[in-house]
Parts: C-alpha cells; structure tokens; sequence
C-alpha cells in the first residue's frame, strides 16, 4: 500500500505540472478565444480536483483501516476472557409443596462459583408434564449438566436424565431414588398421615395443613421463612402418587446423595436406603427434609463436588 501512495504522489506531480505548462505555453492563443480558455480551464480544475479526492479518499481508507484492526482484536480478546468453557451448568429441581424459590440460599453460591443455573418451576400435575419441563430446561441450559432433585424432585431428574448425553451426574437431597417400574405411592401412603395433616382442595391437589408445615417441613428452618413456606407451598395432584418411574438414569451416571438426618417428611433409613441403592457418593447432615434451605453450604458444596466429578 506505501508503495502504491508514493508512486500515485510522484503520477500526480507530473501531471499537474504538465498542465500548468501547457496553461503558459497556450496563453497568447487562450486569450484570443476566451470562450475556449473558460472550457479549458474547467476542464483542467475539475481534473485536478478529482485527483486531490482520490488522493484524500485513498489517504482516509488506508487510516480507517488502520484504526479498525485494533478494536477488532480487542473485541475478541473481550469475548476470550468472560467466556467460560469449563464449568458444567446446573438445573435445580424441587420437590412437592415448595417451588424453584426453595433454592434461593444454594443458587448464589452455584453462581459465584462460575455456574449457570436453572431452578426448574415443575407443574405438579403429572410425573410426566414434571419430565418435560426438566427436560427442556436441560436443553435451555446447554452444555454439560448435573441435576439436582430435593424429595420427589429425585423421582423427575431420576426420568429425565434417561438416555441424555448431556446429562453427566445426578444429585438427591433427602430424595426419592425409585427403580422402574415404582410409582410415589410404594413410599408414601396418605392414608397414614395424621388426620388433618394433608388438605386436598377440590380439583384433587394435595396441600400440608399450614399449620402443622413447619415442624413436619422445616423444623431447622427461621419460624417467620416455614411460616411463609407453608402459605405459599406449591400442592401436586393426586394422580402423581399412581404414575409409574421408568428406566433410572442412576444405573447410566455417577450418583452424590445427602441424607437428612432429621427429616420428617422422608425417614433417614429410607433415604439411605436410596443411596445405597444407587451407589451414591453419601454425606449425611443434622437437617430437617428443607435441607437446601437449613444447610445451604453444605448442599452447594456437594452439587460442586458432583460438578467436579469428586467425592
């Protein structure tokens, strides 16, 4: 390119001056035929003018290209450094009567930690509806995914990470961890709640009486934080107790389990029953079934260990 600008200045000069002697060398005869000199002389600027543009234009391309190429580097620089490629992203699922807001204590430490997160909002209509929407959260996320269920949420991620390759570990906080071919009613048998525990409405949704949520919910957990658990607890239908568990997605991936000590929702042997059942990598923590919001790092640091593919 400097090559090409100086043998175009050295053109230019020449040729300016080759004109400008022909101006003085025809200016006893110009001023015989004033009408010819007029053409001339337009003719002669309007070239020269043209060749000042060029030379303008040329001089401006070469020095915005010049400008251009570093902002172009630093803006893939820009996009090198805040793009992550190592973390495994995380899709939280959550159990009966509590929704993605039970996560609220876990999500920021999984965040800070250089995760991206979905805490799933599951219908609680059906087992199935409650399959597809973990499913399409792990296509939303993208990348490779751990799941994490807290009590039925075990029964969702436990048929939803079926047969997906993005799925690469499952975690069960004080979860149900079934075999195929179990449904919710193999563990939970309503009629053996004591009465007036269960209040189901009139569509056949099933809530706990709010008054008794807290010590059979949260016991561990701020009276004012069960208090509001229980006015906004999220019912499930009936009809989930019947709907049967297909193939377990823990006989294809690696497995972490937390078992709730004091948990009166799910009985402690049954849980660790689960997690030997699945082989599951097992801590046990002093905690009421609302574990993810009693013991908040605890729960996180054993979805990150699961991230990690560690014990």
């Amino acid at each position: 390119m400097e090559t090409y600008d100086s043998q175009y200045s050295c053109t230019k000069i020449v040729y300016r001056r080759f004109l400008f002697l022909i101006l003085l060398r025809m200016k006893e005869y110009m001023q015989k035929n004033k009408f010819f000199l007029s053409c001339l002389t337009v003719t002669l600027i309007v070239n020269l003018t043209l060749t000042t543009a060029h030379s303008g234009l040329a001089s401006a391309q070469q020095q915005n290209n010049t400008s251009m190429q570093p902002q172009r580097t630093r803006s893939m620089a820009t996009t090198t450094t805040t793009t992550n490629t190592t973390n495994v992203n995380i899709v939280l699922v959550h159990g009966t009567w509590v929704d993605g807001s039970s996560w609220s204590k876990v999500i920021p430490i999984l965040q800070n930690a250089g995760h991206k997160v979905i805490a799933v909002q599951l219908p609680l209509h059906s087992l199935a509806d409650d399959i597809a929407t973990v499913k399409r959260a792990i296509d939303l996320v993208g990348g490779q995914v751990i799941l994490v269920g807290h009590s039925y949420g075990g029964f969702v991620i436990t048929n939803a990470a079926y047969n997906n390759p993005k799925v690469k570990g499952l975690v069960y906080l004080a979860a149900f961890a079934p075999k195929e071919g179990q449904s919710l009613s193999n563990f939970v048998d309503i009629a053996k709640f004591p009465k007036g525990f269960l209040v189901v409405d009139s569509a056949g949704f099933i809530y706990i009486n709010p008054a008794m949520f807290p010590q059979a919910f949260a016991q561990d957990v701020d009276p004012a934080e069960a208090n509001i658990m229980a006015a906004v607890q999220k019912p499930f239908s009936t009809s989930i107790l019947a709907e049967k568990s297909g193939p377990p997605a823990w006989k294809q991936l690696p497995t972490w389990y937390q078992v709730s000590e004091n948990d009166h929702a799910i009985p402690p042997d049954a849980e660790r029953m689960f997690a030997k059942q699945i082989n599951a990598t097992t801590i046990s923590l002093p905690s009421s079934h609302a574990s993810p919001l009693s013991h908040p790092n605890e729960v996180a640091q054993l979805i990150l260990n699961a991230t990690k593919g560690g014990k």
